[in-house]
């Protein structure tokens, strides 16, 4: 795992993801600090590429959880 530095809303998601499987609308209402779908998606992509969070597809939704 890389050791940047992680923002208060990836810690926020992570603590989130640490419960849960959750697809990113579950996310996003989860964490009400958080108000757009975008600026989500930009925390989980940055969390993926860190190696932190991992997704896979069933029925037809994309779930996220921390590896």
């Amino acid at each position: 795992m890389n050791k940047k530095r992680l923002s208060s809303e990836q810690s926020l998601v992570i603590n989130a993801l640490k419960k849960d499987h959750l697809t990113s609308y579950k996310l996003l209402k989860k964490i009400k600090s958080i108000s757009l779908i975008l600026v989500l998606y930009n925390i989980l992509d940055d969390l993926r590429s860190m190696g932190i969070l991992k997704s896979y597809m069933k029925q037809d939704s994309k779930f996220h959880y921390i590896s």
